[in-house]
């Protein structure tokens, strides 16, 4: 199902903001028995994203109705919802009379990811892409993912997983698809995300649920010989929940009950 502006239709003005600049943002969550996995902090998520970019924020009770008609339709699904600026003329300059955004909101099947990615780990890469360093853009899950198309097309092995991407500096950021996250003790580490990377709802919740598991946390600039040294590496994202990852580059890992107990409860935990 595709809805915008809360209307049911496949159509979109080709004068729009998102697809001529990508003058937008979008957040990707789970539907489950008709109800939206973390929807309070995917909300807060838009409205922050919105408030970086400028954007019009839209309302949530419309967001709500987008989620209840799909789950009228389909009671377990992904859905992907984008916020544009809407339609103007050409131009980078935002005309005046744009005072309302635009929204999008697209169901999808429920992806199935072989069983070994959640009982043994992943095999991830190393991406050769650098991101680059944009304070002004960091965190936001805006529309631009130009880079992460690039690094995805770097491997057509079926037998990876993930890439892993770096900055520009050589500072760890994440996956290509996900956050990322190392164990050390009883320490769970992840990358600093205010030069680059996105901010994803299932990162904040695992730093969230940190305590809960008498676990603390550290937000750091990490490399690569810090992945490797680690006791375990996951990677997360709100579709795919947590993966530990098996095997990067010569270094192998062994499932880690940290990684355990943070999926279980994620997955026990709908906020």
């Amino acid at each position: 199902m595709i809805l915008v502006n809360g209307v049911k239709t496949g159509m979109l003005d080709a004068l729009d903001r998102g697809l001529a600049y990508g003058d937008g943002i979008f957040r990707t969550l789970l539907l489950r028995d008709g109800r939206a996995v973390a929807w309070a902090r995917q909300y807060a998520k838009i409205v922050a994203d919105c408030g970086r970019l400028d954007l019009p924020v839209p309302a949530q009770a419309a967001l709500e109705a987008d989620l209840a008609c799909i789950a009228a339709d389909t009671r377990d699904c992904v859905v992907k919802i984008i916020v544009t600026r809407g339609s103007g003329v050409r131009g980078y300059a935002v005309a005046a009379d744009l005072i309302e955004s635009r929204t999008i909101a697209i169901s999808s099947p429920m992806p199935i990811y072989p069983r070994d990615h959640v009982e043994h780990g992943i095999v991830a890469r190393v991406c050769d892409l650098r991101l680059a360093r944009q304070p002004a853009l960091a965190g936001v899950k805006h529309l631009n993912r130009l880079e992460n198309v690039l690094a995805r097309r770097e491997w057509n092995d079926a037998q990876i997983a993930e890439g892993i991407l770096l900055d520009a500096a050589n500072k760890v950021i994440g996956g290509t698809m996900s956050n990322l996250f190392m164990v050390r003790g009883n320490t769970l580490l992840t990358p600093d995300l205010s030069a680059c990377g996105i901010c994803g709802v299932t990162r904040e919740r695992i730093l969230a649920a940190g305590s809960r598991l008498d676990l603390k946390t550290e937000i750091g600039e990490f490399e690569l010989k810090d992945l490797y040294s680690a006791d375990a590496v996951m990677l997360c994202n709100s579709v795919i929940g947590v993966w530990q990852i098996r095997t990067l580059a010569n270094r192998n890992w062994q499932p880690h009950s940290y990684v355990r107990m943070i999926r279980t409860l994620l997955e026990q935990d709908f906020d």
